[in-house]
C-alpha cells in the first residue's frame, strides 16, 4: 500500500533554491560563446570550481609573474599552460610582453591572439608555430592526477625551447612525478591561492628559480 507522503510535491528549502539557481546562471554563463571582441586583460573573470579553476592570490600572481619575466628578459617569450592568472599578473605589470595562455575555458579567448585553446587531454594539439618557441613554459595543470601532469608535461617538452626552463605550480603530492617527468626540483618559494585548498600547492623547476624572488 503506498504512502500518502509519496504523492507530496517536492520543494527546496530557500538556500537550496537559490544555490540551484546560482548554479544555472554560472553554467549559462561559461556556455555561452565569446563575443568576438577583445576585452581588458585586468576584467575580472570568477573561478569556475568545475574545471578545477582556483585563482592564486594577488601576491603570489604578482610574484610569479615578475619572477618569470626576470627569468626571461624583456625579449623572452612566456607560455602560461592552464594558468591564466599568472598570464594576467604579467600583462598588468607590462602589456607588452610577450606572453601566451594556453587555456581550456574559452571566456580567455577574450584576450584575442594571446589565446590558444588547449585540452590538457590532446598535449600536441597546439600551433605547430608554438613548437620551441617558448623561452619559459609555466604550468599549472588543472587536476592533481598522473595522467593530467603527464600529458601537461608532454606540452610543456613540445612548446619550449633549449636549454628548456620549466616551472610547476602543483600539489606537493606531485613531487616525485613532476621530478620523473620533467626533472623539475621543489622550490621554497610556496604559492598561495585566493580560496585556501585541501591540498598543499607548491611550486617545482629546472633551475634556480627562487634565486629570482
Amino acid at each position: 500500500m503506498g504512502n500518502d507522503s509519496d504523492d507530496e510535491p517536492i520543494t527546496l528549502s530557500a538556500d537550496a533554491f537559490n544555490a540551484l539557481s546560482q548554479f544555472y546562471q554560472e553554467q549559462d554563463e561559461r556556455e555561452k560563446a565569446w563575443s568576438g571582441e577583445t576585452v581588458e586583460v585586468t576584467a575580472e573573470v570568477k573561478e569556475d570550481w568545475q574545471l578545477s579553476q582556483f585563482w592564486y592570490s594577488q601576491e603570489t600572481a604578482e610574484q610569479l609573474a615578475k619572477m618569470v619575466m626576470e627569468a626571461v628578459k624583456e625579449n623572452g617569450r612566456v607560455a602560461c599552460v592552464s594558468a591564466p592568472t599568472l598570464y594576467r599578473a604579467i600583462k598588468a605589470i607590462n602589456k607588452d610582453f610577450d606572453a601566451t595562455v594556453f587555456e581550456y575555458d574559452k571566456r580567455f579567448a577574450a584576450y584575442g591572439s594571446d589565446f590558444i585553446f588547449y585540452d590538457y587531454k590532446s598535449p600536441l594539439s597546439v600551433p605547430k608555430e608554438c613548437r620551441e618557441s617558448y623561452d619559459l613554459v609555466f604550468a599549472d595543470p588543472p587536476f592533481l592526477s598522473d595522467e593530467c601532469l603527464t600529458k601537461t608535461a608532454v606540452t610543456m617538452k613540445y612548446i619550449c625551447k633549449d636549454p628548456k626552463k620549466l616551472v610547476l605550480c602543483s600539489g606537493a603530492v606531485m613531487e616525485e612525478l613532476a621530478g620523473r617527468l620533467l626533472d623539475l626540483k621543489i622550490c621554497q618559494f610556496k604559492p598561495e591561492h585566493k580560496n585556501n585548498l585541501a591540498n598543499e600547492f607548491r611550486c617545482y623547476a629546472n633551475f634556480d628559480f627562487d634565486a629570482l624572488l
